[in-house]
Formats: C-alpha cells, sequence, structure tokens
C-alpha cells in the first residue's frame, strides 16, 4: 500500500507564493510520474502539473511561467512551488503518485491521492 501526504498548504495575499510538498511512502518499488491536480468550489478536478521518472514536465496554461514542479526522487517527494498567485489559483490541491508498488516477484500499478491541502489567495 502506498500513502501520498500533502502539506505546504494556506493563506497568501495576491501576487504572494507558496511551495506545496508531496510525500509518498510505503512498499514502493518504482515511481513513474508525481502530479499535483486541484479543485476549486463548484469545478471539476484539474491537472496542474506533472513531472515523470525522466524528468519531463507538463503544466496547464493557467500556470505556466508561475508555478514550478520538481520531485526528490531519491525521497520520493515532489514540489511545487507557486508564484504570482492569483485569487483564482485558490483550491484544494491535490497530489497523485503512479508506479509500482508491493513486493515479491511481480510489482502491482498503484494510483494513489493524497488527501488534499488547501490553497486560499486572499487579501
Amino acid at each position: 500500500q502506498v500513502q501520498v501526504v500533502e502539506s505546504g498548504g494556506g493563506l497568501v495575499q495576491p501576487g504572494g507564493s507558496l511551495e506545496l510538498s508531496c510525500l509518498a511512502s510505503g512498499s514502493i518499488f518504482m515511481i513513474n510520474a508525481m502530479s499535483w491536480h486541484r479543485q476549486a468550489p463548484g469545478k471539476q478536478r484539474e491537472l496542474v502539473a506533472t513531472v515523470t521518472n525522466g524528468g519531463s514536465t507538463n503544466y496547464a496554461d493557467s500556470v505556466k511561467g508561475r508555478f514550478t514542479i520538481s520531485r526528490d526522487r531519491a525521497m520520493n517527494t515532489v514540489y511545487l512551488q507557486m508564484n504570482s498567485l492569483k485569487p483564482e489559483d485558490t483550491a484544494v490541491y491535490y497530489c497523485n503518485v503512479l508506479g509500482y508498488a508491493g513486493g515479491g516477484n511481480i510489482p502491482k500499478v498503484f494510483d494513489s491521492w493524497g488527501q488534499g491541502t488547501q490553497v486560499t489567495v486572499s487579501s
């Protein structure tokens, strides 16, 4: 079983910065990708940024140039540095981890989500 825990959310003024962290733990054999998603009240969950095992990154158009995703492979941790925050960035931010887990001869695919962390951008 793989556990995913986010941290770092909070209240920030428009134009400010926050860094989110996400730690994956458990019987992890390999992580293929780690990503951040967000869900604002009354809206669907949307992909914010992804980093693959190879280091490739992808961003939603709405956050390009403002957010940076990075990964510490040794620590199974992914970060989201958020700069120039806007009120429309207000949402619950979720971390997702895809990979293989479990002991034995055949690791199994996992797709795990964290519980989310609230980010509020307001003056």
